[in-house]
């Protein structure tokens, strides 16, 4: 089974949902470790920069996106790390995953319509198309 998971957050509901479905994964093995990835978007950081007082602020921020995540693995005593990628969230979460080996990719769907995937391409079918594990796409 699994023992060493990547589980791809943005602080999104969708991301929530796909942590559900990483713990119930993880609890079916006895030393299941979960690695939670949220990456800081270049392109939306310079906003964040803007309105932000100083870097602690900043760090703050970013840590409240990924504390519902933390207090649900906490509360169903899954053992964990968290980790703060900086970059585009696809190519990010795709290079990560395949340097630190992981044995399933766990990463929810933002549900783009056709048109927006089309454009604008999604996170979840990048990582789908590089990433050389399985990866899980929670809707």
């Amino acid at each position: 089974m699994y023992k060493n998971i990547l589980l791809a957050v943005d602080g999104s509901d969708h991301s929530l949902r796909a942590t559900k479905e990483a713990v119930k994964i993880a609890s079916l093995v006895g030393d299941c470790t979960i690695e939670v990835v949220y990456v800081v978007d270049y392109s939306k950081a310079k906003d964040e920069v803007i309105h932000s007082m100083g870097k602690e602020e900043l760090e703050l921020t970013r840590r409240k996106k990924v504390l519902p995540i933390e207090e649900h693995m906490k509360s169903k005593n899954i053992t964990y790390n968290i980790k703060i990628l900086r970059g585009e969230p696809g190519p990010s979460i795709v290079d990560y995953a395949n340097k630190e080996s992981f044995q399933l990719v766990i990463i929810g769907s933002r549900g783009l319509n056709t048109l927006q995937e089309m454009v604008l391409g999604s996170v979840s079918h990048k990582v789908v198309k590089r990433v050389k594990c399985p990866v899980l796409i929670v809707k």
